[in-house]
């Protein structure tokens, strides 16, 4: 790990912010839903829409968060969107109407996905080509540590009876912006790039819209990523549902609920030493073998009954997960054109509509099928997942073509 004996100041920051970005959100916006429903009264059609404009929002906008960084620079993208987040999660514990929360919730997307891709931009930026897979990997980590602490801290805090978590999560976000100003105060930011900061580097929106359109590896790469995410999707979605209801398997809630911890733990035990064997081959052929991963691990959640059975299917799923995950910044990185990295890394938050078709097909398919016929419905969602392969493999077969022209002229 001698990659982080010489990381710029601002990407120990983002680092340590991500961790307690994360874990100050997480100990917040998981109980929204309940707090919602329990105890202001909010009708479930109602509390799903609130739920689900955050990701709608966050796709919509990405692209352009992703552009505004590379158009008006990475610094002021990131201390304007993280102190707007800031003063979003104090909106969360002030308003009472519902339409209130439902413009905050849109705000919290807006702000994540104008946030992400400046700050993974950043991390690019700073950081040599041959240490960039570590560095992603490091945020990959700091955000399941985040993740680990912070829906413990939301349970004991009472974060479904109160919105008291949202202040102490509005006092991090702003804490970590002044960290990030204090940081870029007393440092130099020396990139190739120059952070994009130059006239020269500053393409036009309807440019960068252009050339995003016509890069078919870029386009074909998010409709695989999409179908991956959709299969991935069912640990947060369908299987709860499954296991809550389903007569097969008894204190279901609690087995998802150990799953979970134990999903979060494998992820930081496993990361490093799966980053070694991944670094071996290119990112889209890890991306692909987790994908293939998490579909075996979704024809296990049909299969399983024993607590074993399900450890085993989970490190399978989780490892798939890791493969999926660790890898997909670097693929970016490696495809997007220097001058438009953000708006590369903006454009990945389409893939976030595997997060909306995922909810919805496993919704479906056990209203159709119901509880108890779980082979069929995890076995239709694992194919849906699968789908994803031949697609890539194109994306492959596109970059080699790619490559061999290169070389040729």
């Amino acid at each position: 790990m001698s990659a982080l004996n010489n990381l710029h100041p601002l990407v120990w920051n983002i680092v340590i912010g991500t961790v307690f970005g994360r874990m100050a959100t997480s100990m917040s916006i998981p109980f929204l839903a309940i707090y919602l429903t329990n105890v202001k009264g909010v009708s479930p059609t109602q509390t799903g829409l609130i739920i689900a404009v955050s990701s709608l929002v966050g796709i919509a906008t990405s692209f352009f968060g992703g552009y505004f960084s590379d158009r008006f620079g990475r610094k002021r993208v990131l201390l304007i969107s993280i102190f707007l987040w800031a003063f979003v999660f104090i909106g969360f514990g002030i308003v009472e109407a519902v339409w209130g929360f439902f413009f905050m919730n849109a705000l919290n997307g807006f702000c994540r996905s104008t946030f992400e891709p400046a700050s993974r931009a950043l991390l690019a930026d700073l950081t040599e080509p041959k240490n960039r897979l570590i560095i992603f990997n490091l945020r990959y980590t700091a955000i399941n540590v985040g993740v680990i602490f912070g829906p413990i801290l939301g349970f004991y805090l009472g974060s479904s009876k109160s919105t008291f978590a949202f202040f102490i999560a509005a006092g991090v976000y702003a804490l970590y912006g002044l960290s990030l100003l204090i940081t870029y105060q007393r440092t130099s930011i020396q990139t190739g790039s120059k952070e994009n900061e130059g006239p020269g580097n500053r393409v036009k929106m309807i440019e960068a819209f252009r050339i995003t359109k016509s890069d078919s590896i870029l386009l074909w790469s998010l409709i695989g990523f999409i179908l991956a995410i959709t299969g991935y999707s069912q640990l947060s979605s369908t299987l709860p549902q499954y296991l809550s209801n389903t007569s097969l398997i008894e204190n279901g809630a609690k087995t998802f609920s150990f799953l979970l911890a134990f999903n979060a733990l494998t992820v930081i035990s496993i990361q490093y030493p799966l980053l070694k064997i991944g670094k071996k081959y290119s990112p889209l052929t890890s991306i692909m073998l987790g994908s293939i991963m998490v579909s075996l691990g979704l024809i296990g959640f049909g299969l399983a009954r024993g607590m074993l059975v399900w450890i085993i299917v989970m490190m399978v799923f989780t490892a798939g997960e890791v493969l999926m995950f660790s890898m997909t910044d670097l693929f970016m990185d490696n495809i997007a054109k220097p001058n438009l990295r953000g708006t590369y890394f903006g454009a990945m938050g389409f893939t976030q509509i595997g997060n909306v078709i995922g909810p919805a097909l496993g919704g479906f398919l056990l209203d159709t099928h119901g509880y108890d016929k779980p082979i069929l419905v995890f076995g239709l969602l694992c194919f849906s997942s699968l789908l994803a392969i031949p697609i890539l493999l194109g994306v492959m077969a596109k970059m080699k073509n790619q490559s061999l022209r290169e070389a040729q002229t």
